[in-house]
C-alpha cells in the first residue's frame, strides 16, 4: 500500500471559499456578518502566529474578527470576566482562547467557562462528551480537520484499523473519538506500556504509519513518548 500526500493548504483554501460564499450570503439576507472573539494572553511567539493567522482566514472568509490581546500579568478572574461577556454578548457567535495560557491561570477553568454553543475548539467537556456518545456539536477542531482532509481525498476509515499517537485533550484523545465514530475499530491513543518497555512493537511514528492504513500524528516527535 503506498502512502498518499494530502494538501491540507489546498483543502484550507477550497474551505475558506466555502465559507466566505456563505458569508456573503449572510449579509446578501441583510444579516451580520458572523463575530469571532479572539483572546490571546501573553507574548508566546507561537501563539502569536497562530492567532494571527486565525485574524487572516476570517479576513479572507469575512468574518468580523473580534481582537483581546492581553498582558501576560492578567489574572485569571479578569479572563473569566472577559469570557462572560462575550457569553452574554449576542454579537459574538465564537470565542476562541489561544493556549497554553500564563502559568496563574487553570486553562480547564477558562475552557469550561466558554459558552458550549461558542466553544469553537471544541474543547468544553459537554463537546468532547457529545462527541464520545455520537451527538457531536461543537468537534475539537485539528481532529475535525484531521476528518475534513480524509473526506476531501476520499478516504473511507470504515472498517480500517487507525491508530492515533498522542493521547492530550486537545487532539489525541477527541482523535480516537472522530475515528470511532467513523467506525474505525481500536483506534490507539497511546501505545501499550508493555510494547514500550519490550521496544516491540518500536514505538515510532513510522512504525505506526506502516502497520496501519490510517493514521494520525498527535505528537510534537518523530518518536512519540508515552
Amino acid at each position: 500500500m503506498s502512502a498518499q500526500l494530502i494538501d491540507g493548504k489546498a483543502v484550507a483554501e477550497k474551505l475558506l471559499e466555502k465559507v466566505s460564499a456563505g458569508v456573503g450570503e449572510r449579509l446578501a439576507q441583510g444579516k451580520r456578518a458572523p463575530a469571532l472573539a479572539v483572546i490571546l494572553v501573553g507574548d508566546n511567539p507561537a501563539s502569536a502566529v497562530y492567532v494571527g493567522s486565525k485574524k487572516k482566514a476570517c479576513e479572507k472568509a469575512g468574518i468580523r474578527s473580534v481582537a483581546y490581546d492581553l498582558p501576560a500579568s492578567t489574572s485569571q478572574q479578569q479572563l473569566l470576566e472577559i469570557i462572560d461577556g462575550l457569553n452574554a454578548d449576542a454579537a459574538v457567535d465564537g470565542i476562541l482562547v489561544q493556549l497554553p495560557l500564563p502559568e496563574q491561570i487553570d486553562p480547564q477553568a477558562v475552557i469550561e467557562r466558554i459558552d458550549p454553543k461558542k466553544d469553537v475548539d471544541g474543547f468544553h467537556p459537554y463537546n468532547v462528551g457529545r462527541l464520545a456518545i455520537k451527538m457531536p456539536l461543537m468537534r475539537p477542531c485539528t481532529p475535525r480537520g484531521v476528518m475534513t482532509l480524509l473526506e476531501e481525498y476520499g478516504i473511507d476509515p470504515k472498517g480500517k484499523k487507525a491508530v492515533i499517537v498522542g493521547a492530550s485533550n486537545i487532539v489525541g484523545r477527541p482523535q480516537a473519538l472522530e475515528m470511532l465514530l467513523a467506525r474505525a475499530p481500536s483506534p490507539f491513543a497511546t501505545a501499550p506500556r508493555a510494547i514500550w518497555r519490550r521496544r516491540w512493537p518500536p514505538p515510532t511514528s513510522w512504525w505506526w504509519a506502516w502497520a496501519f492504513p490510517t493514521s494520525s500524528r498527535a505528537s510534537g516527535s518523530s518518536r512519540a513518548r508515552w
